[in-house]
Order: structure tokens, then sequence, then C-alpha cells
């Protein structure tokens, strides 16, 4: 399976999955990753994502990894961190839907943005269940943190 091919797959969970409360979700697909994002039709600078990074990124990859969560990617650093530290006033609620393997903090290879995210190292691409594995984990992260972002 290509990248970009297992990456439309989830995409597709993505969109049949996300509870209809929290509207549809804008889906954007790359070779590398996926995007997903509610309300404006554009792209925005906060939205959740999977997508494969390089294992620099990712202590103890061998290969590569794929991270998993919620991305802040404004220009400035402070609205970034605003957006992270409004999600760790409820983590408690949200830790209890995500476990431990989210984790709150720098994004990865970018220091200026932030995360809430997980990285599965060295995994199998090909795999038969890999899209659903990922594009189901996604949807728990918006499950998650969407209605915290909306302050439901």
């Amino acid at each position: 399976m290509t990248d970009l091919a297992l990456f439309d797959q989830v995409g597709e969970i993505i969109r049949g999955s996300t509870p209809p409360t929290l509207g549809l979700p804008h889906v954007q697909v790359r070779h590398n990753g996926v995007k997903a994002w509610f309300g404006d039709p554009a792209p925005q600078r906060e939205h959740y994502e999977a997508q494969i990074i390089a294992a620099d990124l990712a202590p103890g990859a061998r290969s590569h990894a794929v991270e998993i969560g919620f991305h802040a990617e404004h220009r400035d650093e402070t609205a970034n961190e605003a957006a992270l530290t409004s999600l760790l006033t409820t983590e408690p609620r949200w830790r209890a839907e995500l476990g431990d393997d989210a984790v709150p903090g720098r994004f990865l290879g970018r220091g200026t943005w932030r995360r809430i995210s997980e990285t599965w190292l060295d995994i199998e691409l090909d795999g038969p269940e890999v899209p659903f594995e990922i594009g189901v984990r996604l949807v728990d992260y918006i499950r998650a943190l969407e209605p915290h972002r909306r302050g439901v």
C-alpha cells in the first residue's frame, strides 16, 4: 500500500467515525499524512493529524514513526502555547479517554508549535488493519479533545 492510499483510507475512517455532534470534519490527505479540522473549510492552524515522521524525531525509532494527535501550528508561539494550556486545564477528563500515550508539549521537529500526540515506532505501514488502527486512534483524539477546545 502506498502512503497516499494508506492516508486516503484513514481519511475515510475520520469522515465516517467522527461524532455527528462535532460537525463535518474537513480532511486533507497528503503522501505522508492526513489532517482533520472543523469549522472554516480552509486548513486550520489547530488540527488533528496522523503523519509519518523521521526516526530522529521519535526517540527509540529505527526507521520511522507514525505520530497521531492534536497540533497547534500558529506562526506565533504564544498562540500555540495558549492552545495547549487551554487543553491542559481539562487534562483529567481527556486523559481518562486517551491514556498515558498522549504526550503534551513541544511539537516533534519544530519547537514553536505544540502538540498532544503519541508516536507508534517502526510500525509496518502496509498491514491490512493499519489504516483502521490509525484512523480510529485519530478519531479518539478528536472525540476526547474537540469538545474541550470548544468549551462544551
